[in-house]
């Protein structure tokens, strides 16, 4: 069942994460490979562990052990196969503590390597001691160990002989020829999740050892548990080879992804652009099958727009010179009655800077021509007036997020309004995030509210008022996500400025045509969201087969 769904389950979301887990589960429960009847029974191994135990505590190489408390049927998750035992983890292995040692003890250099929890999972930096290696505090090659403090997992070791830190447990066998460290693994492995979710603490979660020690563990016969590594590790290949092949087919759709709509943005014309998107969509089938697939497929749409090729133009359109006129003259009625300030003029824009040829009738011009562009502040956080009580709307960066800004969760006072440089800008300015963690900087939003913003936001108040106006360079500001995220400047976190938001080139369509790319471009990305809705709704539905699929296996 498990090897003919191979397609359902490698091709749902998360699906050959969830196949890993299945194997897994499948193997500690005795169901990955048959039993062999002949195979010498877990009883004997563990008889055999016994009397190697009164062995060493004969030899006083280790105490009397005090017994472990008997394994009720509640503590049982699945009945076991012919053969196999349940034990506590303490009856097969030693659980020992790590090596506790002070800062001043790790060294950058020395003769003995000391393994950290961040050694196991993410950190390739290792200190090093000039502690000696004591008995039970160092471990060596071949050695399960588990981490369980904040990071959780088994590790059997491939590296130096170490000393390891007390974040990790070494599980040491009572005897090594009854014990198949792969098995062990495999077992920890699976129930990782469970023995973290059992574990305390806040801000790190840790396992005690008293608890580790009580974990009710299936013991198979020792041959079975060699067959069931071999065959784990076998299926494990076989998950990675889906990973891999879902990684080149993702790279291969990629590029014909951005083959085939580089054909689109290759266009010149809108005829020209009407013949290749005829060509192009004879692959929507196999070009729009993935989410990334529409997202791109919605930027080259924008991008179309504002090159004016989604439509052809109207010669009779009162062209943008036209449009930018108007928006000067009103400018400058506001500066003479004082509610502006007078705009610096800006030096004309070159050839080598416009990135493309505009058809007839439009202009290339910076957005601070087409409005007032202004920031905002932060009041002092140690002022309560600034905050405490406030009215006004206060926009982070990171609301910038939302297409439209309705609310926000801060507020500030009239006294900040009067005590600082604040400025309440007013319903329609569009607020472009000039900083901000991950995706955060050049965003943009439209405020449907009166709002002041912080110093991280530049907002953009346009002259003209038309709702199709803002719309549109709203729209060329999406387009420029990219583009103006590069223009930022800095080090780790780079961040725009007032003076680059004031110069970004727009490229401006009469005004009647402006209204027509809106439209038009407004009902492609209603096609764009109910694809990516469909999209989703069939992934759904997959990952619910393949989820039934791994139950139904499971529970054979």
């Amino acid at each position: 069942m498990l090897l003919s769904n191979l397609d359902v389950l490698a091709t749902a979301p998360g699906g050959v994460a969830r196949l890993r887990e299945l194997i897994l589960t499948l193997a500690v429960q005795g169901k990955l490979v048959p039993q062999d009847p002949a195979d010498e029974p877990a009883s004997v191994l563990l008889q055999k562990i016994r009397a190697e135990k009164d062995r060493l505590m004969a030899e006083g190489k280790i105490k009397r052990d005090k017994p472990l408390a008997e394994i009720g049927e509640e503590e049982k998750p699945f009945e076991l196969p012919e053969g196999w035992e349940w034990v506590r983890l303490a009856d097969v292995v030693r659980v020992l503590n790590g090596k506790a040692y002070s800062k001043q003890e790790l060294l950058e250099a020395g003769p003995v390597p000391v393994l950290r929890v961040g050694n196991l999972f993410t950190s390739n930096h290792w200190y090093y001691s000039d502690l000696q290696l004591e008995p039970g505090k160092y471990c060596d090659q071949g050695d399960l160990l588990y981490a369980w403090s904040a990071s959780f997992g088994p590790f059997i070791w491939d590296g130096p002989k170490a000393i390891y830190h007390y974040h990790i447990w070494k599980l040491e066998p009572w005897s090594q020829s009854c014990f198949n460290t792969g098995f062990f693994h495999k077992f920890l492995a699976e129930k990782t999740a469970e023995i973290k979710a059992a574990g305390h603490g806040v801000s790190m979660v840790h396992m005690t050892k008293e608890k580790m020690e009580k974990i009710v563990v299936p013991y198979p016969p020792l041959v079975e548990q060699s067959r069931i590594v071999t065959r784990v590790e076998a299926l494990m290949r076989l998950c990675d080879a889906l990973e891999a092949k879902d990684q080149l087919e993702a790279a291969q759709h990629a590029q014909l992804v951005n083959t085939l709509l580089g054909t689109l943005t290759a266009s010149t014309t809108p005829e020209e652009l009407a013949a290749n998107w005829q060509r192009v969509a004879q692959h929507f089938d196999l070009l729009l099958d993935r989410p990334e697939a529409i997202d791109a497929l919605e930027q080259t749409l924008l991008q179309l727009a504002v090159r004016g090729l989604l439509m052809p133009q109207d010669p009779t359109d009162e062209p943008a010179s036209a449009l930018l006129q108007k928006i000067r003259a009103e400018k400058d009625r506001l500066i003479a009655t004082g509610q502006i300030k007078r705009d610096k003029p800006l030096p004309p824009i070159t050839d080598e800077e416009k990135p493309f040829e505009l058809p007839v009738g439009w202009e290339w011009v910076p957005i601070d021509t087409l409005a007032t562009v202004g920031t905002g502040t932060t009041p002092s956080r140690e002022n309560p007036a600034f905050f405490v009580g406030g009215t006004t709307p206060w926009v982070t960066s990171g609301e910038t997020g939302q297409t439209f800004i309705d609310a926000t969760e801060q507020h500030v006072t009239d006294v900040a309004l009067a005590q600082t440089s604040l400025t309440v800008y007013p319903v329609g300015t569009l607020i472009v995030a000039m900083y901000g963690q991950g995706k955060t900087r050049g965003q943009v939003a439209e405020l449907r509210i009166p709002a002041a913003t912080n110093q991280a936001c530049a907002a953009i108040a346009l002259i003209e008022s038309a709702a199709h106006h803002r719309a549109y360079v709203k729209l060329v500001f999406e387009k420029s996500y990219d583009e103006i995220r590069e223009l930022s400047a800095g080090g780790a976190q780079p961040n725009l400025n007032v003076g680059k938001v004031k110069s970004t080139l727009i490229p401006l369509p009469p005004l009647a045509e402006q209204s027509r790319i809106v439209t038009r471009v407004t009902a492609l990305r209603r096609l764009c969201a109910d694809l990516r809705q469909r999209l989703a709704d069939a992934q759904t539905t997959q990952s619910h087969l393949a989820q039934a699929l791994v139950e139904s296996t499971a529970s054979v």
